[in-house]
């Protein structure tokens, strides 16, 4: 796992009744082009345009004076391949759009976003353009698109030319740092876990810090880096491509982008899926999410525990316990252990403690892939004769560019609470009653002493346009639980259905390994046809 990932693991996204299987009978969307697996697209197609490695690199072209900047055609080249790096979906093309610093001064400095682009295998099927807007803040576009390009290319049939960009900040556009220290760009130090007493002291000063190294070092391009900001970015891909309209899958943080860009331009998105998504309260955006990992790691950790003391882990070496609620326990005694006495790793400065040892867990939730390492380093952890081998995201510190984006993202976006608003009591009740996060999602973060140029104003999602959006949500999200995305759901109205999923874990559609809801999401991006009414996918 490389840093792009392990920057999005800092901040990303994080009840329900019984439901009925997937029967409901399906209407198609009454917006967009008709339905039919084969519809023309709604323009001429343009001739211009979470765990990988890095994403491929780009050569920008001349740059274009900004008066022309708007009707500058994208230069596209197949995308260049770092050593190491994903192999690219075949026929990947990598281009480089250049956007305002600052919209409100258009004719201004300008700056570079990089975008790639995965045509149809199929131009007789081909409706338009979607947009792949991944999640974080943090993850690269670019990146997703070279692991997820061809299993989406196929999902829809070759219905549309895939294209997705590195938001600001991220691989290879626009990038700004704090010059944050090393020892603060771990994601045990950039996420606020308390001391083993639940003392914030530590938390508060380390946050300061941050903030002010951003306040004095990252520029005008560390705060540009803003919710807004990428959606005005995609805007302008779309202009680029010369779409009229564009259709967009947005993944945890990057289903929020989309919510945003369907609320700020409802005649501009043909079909829109959220997946994975959080509370879109605008007082709670960012700080709220955050807020929410607590009850989901809750709600989530259970199908880790079913896994690690089901019998077939016998024969893996790792079956943790005899029944499944054993397996909290444990661990919890385990982290408290390793509070006291943190155990040497197999990375020389980086001892295996026990928020090292709780983040792992929160890294791990989000996908039953992940299970067995965890239980593993649990296993290690036990072993007093050996030295536990970290995962690859917790053995050092982030590149500086890459924390100082994470940070400036979640802070640039709302005014969070301020240092005295009583951090430490929220602590101290979140720890009692969510032991495995231990305070941690309600605790200080630089963002309480963020400064802001403007007041930043969150938008506000409503029931007001087309009916074209799917939400598609497991029912145990340690990172977006559900209770928040009901919350998406309902203030969207008749504009959107939502089908939840009985597979645990963050970002379902094509992701999880529910079918049911693989198969949902590809009819309605493929004919436009959804659930009538929200339904339930079981596992």
């Amino acid at each position: 796992m490389t840093h792009w990932t392990r920057r999005a693991l800092l901040f990303t996204l994080s009840a329900a009744a019984a439901a009925a299987t997937l029967t409901a009978a399906v209407t198609p969307v009454a917006h967009g082009s008709p339905a039919g697996r084969a519809a023309p697209s709604l323009t001429p197609p343009s001739s211009l345009m979470s765990p990988g490695t890095s994403p491929p690199s780009f050569t920008s072209p001349a740059m274009s004076p900004p008066s022309l900047m708007s009707s500058s055609p994208l230069v596209w080249r197949p995308c260049e391949q770092p050593a190491g790096a994903p192999v690219p979906a075949g026929g990947q093309e990598c281009a480089v759009l250049r956007v305002p610093l600052d919209y409100g001064d258009p004719g201004g400095r300008t700056v570079e976003v990089a975008v790639a682009r995965l045509r149809t295998d199929r131009p007789d099927a081909r409706r338009g353009t979607l947009f792949v807007i991944p999640g974080g803040p943090g993850s690269s576009g670019v990146q997703r698109l070279a692991q997820k390009g061809e299993a989406l290319r196929a999902a829809t049939e070759g219905a549309y030319d895939l294209v997705s960009l590195d938001p600001r900040g991220v691989g290879s556009s626009v990038r700004a740092g704090c010059g944050i220290p090393a020892a603060d760009r771990h994601l045990v130090t950039l996420r606020s876990w308390p001391a083993p007493d639940g003392s914030t002291a530590a938390n508060a000063e380390r946050s300061r810090r941050t903030a002010e190294l951003c306040a004095r070092n990252g520029g005008p391009v560390l705060r540009s880096f803003t919710t807004e900001n990428e959606v005005r970015d995609l805007d302008r891909l779309r202009g680029a491509l010369g779409e009229r309209k564009v259709s967009l899958w947005g993944s945890s943080y990057g289903s929020y982008v989309g919510a945003v860009y369907a609320q700020r331009h409802p005649d501009r998105v043909d079909r829109l899926v959220l997946d994975s998504t959080g509370d879109p309260d605008p007082g709670r955006v960012a700080y709220g999410w955050l807020a929410n990992m607590a009850p989901g790691a809750a709600e989530r950790f259970p199908d880790f525990a079913a896994w690690a003391a089901d019998p077939a882990r016998e024969a893996e070496g790792l079956r943790l316990a005899r029944r499944p609620g054993d397996v909290q326990p444990l661990f919890l005694a385990l982290a408290r252990q390793l509070d006291r006495h943190p155990r040497a790793s197999d990375v020389p400065s980086t001892p295996l403690t026990g928020n090292l040892l709780r983040q792992a867990l929160q890294n791990a939730l989000y996908s039953d892939a992940a299970f067995p390492r965890l239980a593993r380093l649990v296993k290690e952890a036990q072993d007093l004769r050996g030295r536990p081998v970290l995962p690859p995201e917790l053995a050092g510190p982030l590149p500086d560019e890459d924390a100082s984006m994470t940070v400036a993202a979640v802070c640039n976006d709302v005014r969070w609470p301020g240092p005295a608003s009583g951090y430490a009591r929220r602590v101290a009740a979140d720890r009692a009653r969510h032991p495995l996060t231990a305070g941690m999602p309600v605790n200080i973060t630089p963002c309480a002493f963020w400064t802001y140029d403007e007041e930043p104003r969150p938008t506000r999602m409503t029931d007001e346009g087309p009916s074209n959006i799917l939400m598609i949500q497991s029912l145990r999200d340690p990172s977006t639980p559900l209770a928040g995305a009901l919350k998406m759901r309902a203030a969207l109205g008749e504009r959107a259905r939502m089908v939840t999923v009985g597979q645990g874990g963050h970002g379902m559609y094509l992701g999880n390994g529910n079918a049911c809801g693989d198969r949902v999401v590809s009819d309605f991006l493929v004919t436009g046809a959804r659930p009538a009414r929200d339904t339930h996918c079981p596992n």
